[in-house]
Parts: C-alpha cells; structure tokens; sequence
C-alpha cells in the first residue's frame, strides 16, 4: 500500500491552546476568550498568527489556564505568570513597531 503524501496532517489530539484578553481598564485581569485541544487548538494557533497575535508556548501554564472557564478572569494566584505573557506580549509589539 503507498502512502498518500497530499493527505492533510493529522492534528495531534493532545495539543492545547489558551487565548486571552486583556484590555486596560476593561476588567481587573485578563480574560479566557478561546480554549482547546486538538484541531480546536489549531485553530485558535491559525487565527492568533493571522490577526498578528504573539504566540507564546508554555504547557504548564497552558494546562493550568484551559482548567478556567471561557469568560473567566485569570485568578490572582496566576498573575505572575501572565504577566510574563504580557511582558512577551509587549516586548513583541514594541519589537513589531521598531520594524516597521
């Protein structure tokens, strides 16, 4: 049997995506707006890459982040390290600008 070498990738099943909020003075923290895995989280990897959103990887926070619900605040205990998000976040679009 050959193997089809124009079939479509599979998506991996374990693959998880967290997108987030956050607009100053909109809420007290930033807000759960996409979550999934599998072909959802590529989906939401798509859609971030296309509107220009920064991307950044870290399962352990993703894992801990796709435990909240959609619409939830990020809880106090997690500002730390979404704060390095939005640092990444800011160096990025900073970056982005320099450039352009």
């Amino acid at each position: 049997m050959r193997e089809n070498n124009n079939a479509a990738p599979q998506p991996l099943p374990n693959k998880k995506a967290v997108a987030l909020k956050y607009e100053p003075g909109e809420g007290n923290a930033p807000v759960v707006v996409a979550k999934g895995q599998g072909r959802i989280a590529e989906v939401i990897l798509e859609k971030a890459a296309e509107s220009g959103v920064p991307i950044q990887q870290d399962k352990s926070l993703v894992e801990v982040l796709s435990k909240l619900d959609l619409d939830q605040e990020v809880p106090p205990e997690l500002y730390a390290l979404v704060a390095e998000i939005l640092s990444f976040v800011y160096r990025s679009d900073q970056r982005a600008g320099a450039k352009g």
